[in-house]
């Protein structure tokens, strides 16, 4: 997962694993093998100093058979360890010692025993006490090491999630902002940081939801005011002489054009689309059919029958706030409708000049126009923002672009019903 927490997790616990693995070799590599020779040596003293003692007493007795430890008549049997024979026999002549020893293996026994020849030919036996390492070491190493990687790896989960959680919270609560930035309030419980981070999120949403409350009432009363001083001009325009008041009623017409627009597009910032079924192949023929009537030059091309939920007047104001820009500023416009993967999409091609790619992110801005020489046109910008909000309510996307052999793509995408 892409996540600051799955990235920090996984670079904590693989350092853990590295540390692990670098110490374990160290070790290897610092530990010091065996001295054999000091065990030697050892081992020859104690065949000196036990033979010596028993040559003194010639009447040691001899062991049961069978016993490896004391005085025996014959050496004990079994092979010969020839590494350990030669190292005890160098310690020995170390020593000044001329004797020899044999080291065996006999049968039955939990390790080698010596057998050193005395000087009344009897055979003194020694076992060779033996610190047995474990049969299996390699899979106790890596057991060893698994499990100090296993454990240190959940405890550093634990504290990572501990640590990660307020940012985890964000996370969340970003993914779940709906399409006008609202912020569902969040529970504040659990861990101190996590109440705090729940905190401040809802103090955000709180501030975040009065700022856009407060900036839809201002446009809407500022639009809604704009209707009573045009009502008065309008009035007074018809007192002048003809050329003026013509020009003084297209002003006062665009005026209310931009009125108009501004309250619309507050009104659909604020309100929520209604579970109500709408054909929208039916929809967009009879877009096309109305603005055709009135001159405009629109051509359904495709239509496939496709089933959206959607409030009709809304929806019905976007596409032909869609099907108008394109007519007007591409000259002509080829309308389609279609459906794919659970999807309504409605495209509108035009065979104008297109948008500048570098203004495309700028086409749904209220009042924007990509040609300021357009302002002779009729509209007051909205229409796109208008269609955008609709499209957003009703949980679909509208995208633009522009056409390889030229002119402007508009593409709604809308959730079908299946």
């Amino acid at each position: 997962m892409n996540t600051l927490r799955a990235k920090l997790t996984g670079v904590l616990v693989g350092s853990v694993v590295l540390v692990v693995l670098l110490a374990t070799g160290l070790s290897f590599a610092l530990l010091s093998p065996p001295h054999f020779e000091a065990a030697e040596d050892a081992l020859a003293a104690q065949i000196v100093l036990l033979a010596e003692l028993i040559e003194e007493r010639a009447d040691a007795p001899s062991i049961p058979q069978g016993a490896f430890i004391g005085v025996k008549a014959s050496p004990a049997g079994g092979p010969v360890a020839e590494a350990p024979t030669r190292g005890v026999n160098a310690a020995l002549s170390r020593m000044g010692d001329t004797r020899q020893v044999v080291v065996s293996d006999p049968p039955g026994t939990q390790g080698p025993v010596i057998s050193s020849q005395l000087a009344d030919g009897r055979w003194l036996l020694m076992p060779i006490p033996m610190i047995f390492a474990p049969e299996d070491q390699g899979r106790a190493l890596v057991g060893w090491a698994l499990m100090l990687a296993l454990g240190t790896t959940a405890v550093m989960i634990f504290a990572v999630r501990r640590l990660t959680a307020p940012l985890a919270l964000l996370e969340r609560t970003a993914a779940a902002i709906g399409p006008h930035g609202e912020l569902l309030p969040l529970r504040e419980e659990g861990p101190t940081e996590v109440r705090v981070a729940a905190r401040a999120i809802n103090l955000l949403s709180s501030r975040l939801k009065s700022a856009m409350e407060s900036r839809i009432r201002v446009v809407a009363a500022a639009g809604h005011d704009l209707r009573t001083p045009m009502t008065r001009m309008r009035l007074r325009a018809e007192f002048l002489d003809e050329e003026q008041r013509d020009a003084w009623i297209a002003d006062l017409n665009e005026l209310d054009h931009i009125a108009d627009g501004a309250i619309r597009l507050v009104r659909e910032e604020v309100e929520t689309p209604a579970q109500t079924s709408v054909a929208l192949d039916a929809l967009v023929d009879e877009v096309v059919a109305e603005l055709r009537e009135i001159g405009m030059p629109l051509t359904l091309t495709t239509s496939t029958p496709v089933t959206v939920i959607a409030r009709p007047l809304a929806l019905k104001r976007a596409i032909r706030n869609l099907a108008i820009n394109a007519a007007t500023h591409g000259r002509e416009a080829r309308v389609s409708v279609g459906a794919c993967e659970g999807r309504a999409f409605v495209r509108i091609e035009d065979r104008g000049p297109g948008i500048p790619p570098e203004m495309l992110d700028r086409v749904f801005e209220p009042f924007f126009r990509v040609d300021p020489a357009r302002s002779a046109l009729p509209g007051a910008g909205l229409g796109l923002a208008i269609a955008r909000e609709i499209v957003v309510n009703h949980a679909g996307t509208l995208s633009l672009g522009n056409l390889p052999s030229g002119g402007l793509e508009q593409r709604v995408s809308l959730p079908a019903l299946q």
